[in-house]
């Protein structure tokens, strides 16, 4: 029997290596499938021919299969992730004058965001004083874990976002470019972006969304609704051959090979060296300065691949804080639909791989890695902080945003 061709399109971005995996190490093939990966330049692109049926599914920003749900589209078209595709991956980079200015109000290097936001806190109240312009930081998407992470760090660091510092939208491959420009002043960004910026000699690493928050939701497998439902058995297949992917990724003995395959021009087109740095942890963060990040990236332990319904929901409160969608009980069940673990368990069942009993948890609730109720296997999560403190409940959202609305009087 032939393959079944499903078109999945992605950006060139570390997180796409589970796709890139499945294909080149023959996991898509073994599902009976063939799979015909298409790099796209920008989100909205991904999104937008999800939407119109020229992708079948894709790498997809965690944020924005709820943002087509809630409406925030330009397209109307209903959209799940039955999957995620890893942990963690981002950074915020800064040039390397707003670094100096930073060292001035203390920051000492390392990634504690705590640290970092308390320096860079300091050098946007001298900006003030002196009335010099505000600072520009580049994001890939409105929708996108980068702007929340970077948004959430930045208030809870005394730092108003939109006040005190203007976010822009740059894609993932520009922004080096763009803070070489002059054009930004800095970026959250998902490797190699950082390490190129690094490596470049334009930007200086400050923090990781592992220090903003542990174990923390970053890109998705993205599909239609309706090709889910008209193709469940595609479905299933593509996610036990990117699961097969994710656990290959995840083998530190595989690294070389994997930063091989994802350094080829049609690819993500990015230095082995580079690539090797962000799936080891081993990060340059500038000045010559390394850094070993535990989990920086995680492709496939501690449930990586599970589509927490918590997440969304924590999604959706960021998007209710930053004003892009309205509170209502009925938004929060479109949020928590867009994400569907039920899919994921029915793939994966008898697969031997450990999946979680639960759909959602309090996030930021575990500080050491924790055993938890699992079918398939024995599963432990990892240490899921965030740096301030807080902690997430999905059964209490309008709680936490009238909390974290508190404090934007900051």
């Amino acid at each position: 029997m032939g393959l079944t061709q499903i078109t999945v399109g992605y950006v060139a971005l570390l997180d796409a290596a589970v796709l890139i995996a499945a294909e080149e190490q023959g996991f898509a093939a073994a599902e009976g499938l063939e799979l015909n990966l298409v790099r796209e330049t920008s989100w909205a692109n991904i999104r937008d021919r999800v939407a119109i049926g020229h992708f079948d599914a894709a790498h997809m920003l965690a944020p924005m299969p709820l943002s087509a749900n809630l409406g925030l589209t330009p397209l109307d078209v209903a959209m799940i992730a039955p999957m995620a595709l890893g942990l963690g991956g981002n950074a915020v980079t800064v040039s390397s004058a707003v670094w100096a200015e930073m060292r001035e109000h203390g920051a000492t290097g390392g990634v504690d965001a705590r640290a970092a936001g308390i320096a860079l806190a300091g050098v946007i109240a001298e900006r003030k004083r002196n009335d010099a312009p505000r600072l520009k930081f580049g994001v890939v998407h409105p929708e996108s874990g980068h702007n929340y992470e970077l948004r959430y760090w930045l208030a809870a660091s005394g730092i108003v976002p939109d006040r005190d510092v203007e976010i822009i939208i740059v894609p993932p491959s520009y922004q080096p470019d763009a803070l070489a420009a002059g054009r930004i002043d800095g970026y959250c960004v998902g490797e190699p972006y950082n390490s190129v910026g690094v490596a470049r000699g334009v930007g200086r690493i400050i923090t990781t969304k592992s220090s903003i928050w542990r174990s923390s939701p970053e890109k998705v497998l993205g599909t239609r609704v309706e090709w889910a439902n008209r193709y469940p058995e595609r479905l299933g297949a593509l996610i036990r051959a990117v699961t097969r992917a994710a656990r290959w990724c995840g083998d530190p003995a595989n690294h070389g090979a994997l930063a091989r395959q994802l350094s080829s021009a049609n690819r993500l087109g990015v230095a082995e060296p580079l690539l090797m740095r962000a799936l080891t942890g081993e990060l340059l963060l500038g000045d010559g300065d390394v850094l070993n990040v535990t989990d920086f990236f995680v492709p496939f332990n501690h449930a990586a691949n599970f589509p927490w319904q918590s997440h969304a929901l924590w999604f959706y409160a960021q998007m209710v804080r930053w004003g892009q969608a309205r509170h209502s009980a009925g938004n929060v069940e479109k949020a928590r639909q867009a994400y569907r673990p039920d899919l994921y368990r029915a793939a994966l069942k008898g697969m031997g791989v450990a999946v979680p009993a639960a759909n959602a948890k309090i996030e930021g609730a575990l500080t050491e890695p924790t055993a938890v109720g699992a079918s398939g296997g024995r599963l432990t999560l990892g240490p899921d902080g965030f740096f301030d403190g807080t902690q997430f409940d999905p059964d209490n959202v309008e709680a936490y945003i009238a909390a974290q609305k508190s404090m934007h009087h900051i």
